[in-house]
């Protein structure tokens, strides 16, 4: 026979229960969370000069604001296909092509080193962080901060400077767990940066993999290119006894979590989810 504290203790669990609920239920309607509408992306906002942005809405997807290293506030530019996770924040001058996924607590915060640029059919998994350094400072282009479409690196008095980019993710990108892309960067077409690796001022060739827990800054990977797991890179020398890709069985580890991102996509797209 159940005892009366027994009976006691689960009517405090409940009523605890109950009182937590109404707490986080309040605090979502006042946040603009649910009850119907696309409460949690932000259109459009602020292009132009304006020197702040305000808005009731969800704020996962937001413009920047204009600061001494960048002087236009911008709004992110998302296909429709994408799907942005509403604990995922994207900030400012950053672009998300066709059926990208944007995991929960992904951030990609174009509000200093701009623009960034994530490829058709990408995936930003959960923690991925995507960062650049200022490329302008006080109306001066600085050299090397920024990179060509195609993976060149551009010096400030080059005429393709203002159309470069701080970060530049090509198509069937995966960004594995936790890894971190801090522009300058450049990663090309079909290549994975593991889980917790970092990338920073460097340039990833096509059909690179780089595994779980390895460093790679201030370098060029070429194409084809394995990245053992722990690999700390930091000059060509490192990079010229590095392994090929090709046959090794990690060459297939980005073809499965581009499959799996963009079924995700769609399935969450088509679930309704707000996005």
């Amino acid at each position: 026979m159940t005892s009366l504290s027994t009976h006691l203790m689960r009517d405090n669990h409940t009523v605890n229960f109950f009182a937590i609920l109404v707490i986080i239920t309040t605090l979502l309607t006042t946040l603009g969370i649910g009850g119907g509408g696309n409460h949690l992306v932000n259109p459009a906002m602020g292009q132009g000069d304006n020197d702040t942005v305000t808005s009731n809405q969800w704020p996962n997807i937001m413009p920047n604001v204009k600061t001494l290293v960048v002087s236009n506030v911008t709004s992110p530019q998302i296909d429709d296909s994408a799907f942005i996770h509403p604990f995922a924040v994207i900030i400012g001058d950053c672009s998300i092509g066709k059926d990208v996924l944007v995991a929960p607590t992904a951030v990609c915060r174009a509000d200093e080193g701009i623009p960034i640029h994530i490829g058709d059919y990408s995936n930003i998994q959960d923690g991925t962080i995507l960062h650049a350094i200022d490329a302008v400072r006080n109306g001066t282009n600085n050299d090397n901060k920024r990179f060509s479409e195609d993976g060149e690196r551009l010096l400030g008095n080059d005429t393709r400077f203002d159309q470069g980019y701080a970060i530049f993710i090509s198509g069937n990108v995966s960004l594995a767990h936790n890894s971190i892309v801090h522009g300058p960067a450049w990663i090309g077409n079909n290549t994975i940066v593991g889980v917790k690796s970092a990338v920073l001022d460097s340039k990833i060739g096509n059909n690179v993999v780089i595994r779980l827990g390895s460093i790679v800054t201030g370098v060029e990977i070429p194409d084809n290119t394995l990245v053992p797991v722990g690999s700390i890179i930091t000059n060509q020398t490192q990079v010229a006894s590095l392994p090929s890709a090709i046959g090794s069985p990690s060459q297939n580890l980005n073809q499965g979590d581009l499959l799996n991102s963009q079924a995700l996509a769609k399935a969450y797209d088509k679930a309704d989810f707000e996005k």
